[in-house]
């Protein structure tokens, strides 16, 4: 780890027990862009933003567990519906590329407000927070890939899709098999019971608009290669955390010390857990998070804090570190709720996996 001179900036507000405390829940809304286009939301927390973009199939309401843990930890998290995802509406079919999706990142991302933040993306959401950094490696303060679809591994298997669609047969198993064993009903059947309550508005969404789907995955075959994306993230020096279950059958490891390589980011292996790890237990990520801040992570903050005018310490307070994160009036700030703490009387569950922090070979 490198040396910290300065007190690591992380959480801006912290109960004074957080295993005793239990943050706001996360408010949903919708806006809509100027072009009419309208796009869902959930937002909790004060402090440096964690713009989080699910996965395929998924919507940010679905994280709120793990969102919470972060907003615990001082972060405000704001979890933005892809495109035909959610309460986003879908693209036209002239956009159905996933450079299409980051861009309508950026545009969401400037209704709101935010000036700069920590994006992190899971899967699909990974490539799309990677479309957007590239070409706006500015308002990146740090990238968190979560088994992201970006790499040289991945780029091959989508080219083999294209040419064998059969391919997709067993792939489509694998994405099966790993959605079923998300939920935890033999070993945490109390999660499970929680989980299962978040996936249901998500299942009966795509049970009634199932064609909503049709652009997204459409989007996934045709995407162009990730690897020159990554390499802007390197020559941008964009701060990146490739974050991956070293079981995952969707999105194969060795995938990830690709993306680590060509972003010249750090490799951080979740022993043991699949491709929704982050999903199965919503305690682990926000502890990687947590470990972070001890290192890069921290640096990174204290850059952008910097950057803006700010001591590295943030001792100016709260209210000057948002005014460096946020435009003036940023509709983002009116969308969130009252950070208040309530007694919660449960005691915050130890993460389920084990992570390894690594430098790309």
């Amino acid at each position: 780890m490198s040396e910290l001179i300065d007190p690591v900036v992380g959480p801006a507000i912290e109960p004074s027990e957080p295993s005793a405390m239990r943050a706001p829940r996360l408010a949903r809304h919708t806006i809509t862009l100027d072009d009419g286009h309208v796009v869902g939301l959930a937002v909790s927390g004060r402090g440096v933003p964690i713009v989080v973009i699910h996965g395929f199939t998924a919507e940010g309401f679905l994280y709120a567990q793990t969102l919470n843990r972060l907003v615990q930890r001082g972060f405000k998290v704001v979890a933005i519906d892809m495109a035909s995802h959610g309460s986003t509406e879908g693209l036209p079919l002239a956009g159905s590329d996933l450079a299409a999706y980051g861009r309508l990142l950026g545009r969401a991302v400037d209704e709101l407000g935010i000036k700069r933040a920590i994006f992190a993306g899971h899967s699909m959401g990974g490539r799309c927070i990677t479309d957007y950094a590239s070409v706006n490696p500015d308002r990146a303060i740090a990238l968190m890939l979560l088994d992201a679809i970006v790499g040289d591994t991945w780029d091959r298997m989508v080219l083999a899709f294209r040419l064998a669609p059969w391919l997709m047969v067993p792939f489509g198993g694998a994405l099966l098999v790993d959605s079923m064993s998300t939920v935890p009903m033999l070993s945490d059947r109390e999660q499970a019971a929680k989980f299962l309550r978040l996936l249901a508005p998500t299942l009966i969404g795509h049970a009634l608009q199932p064609w909503r789907l049709i652009g997204p995955a459409f989007s996934i075959i045709r995407s162009s290669a990730s690897g020159p994306l990554l390499e802007d993230l390197a020559d941008a020096r964009v701060p990146t955390f490739v974050i991956q279950g070293d079981r995952d059958a969707i999105v194969p490891f060795c995938t990830a010390r690709d993306a680590a390589r060509r972003s010249g980011g750090q490799l951080v292996r979740v022993h043991g857990a699949g491709h929704s790890w982050l999903l199965k237990d919503p305690e682990t990520l926000p502890a990687i998070v947590e470990d972070l801040l001890q290192d890069r992570l921290g640096v990174a903050i204290r850059g952008a804090l910097s950057a803006a005018g700010l001591s590295a310490a943030g001792a100016e307070g709260l209210a000057e570190l948002e005014e460096a994160c946020y435009e003036p009036d940023a509709k983002i700030l009116a969308l969130t709720p009252a950070l208040d703490w309530t007694p919660s009387g449960e005691t915050q569950p130890e993460p389920r996996y084990d992570w390894t922090v690594s430098e790309p070979s």
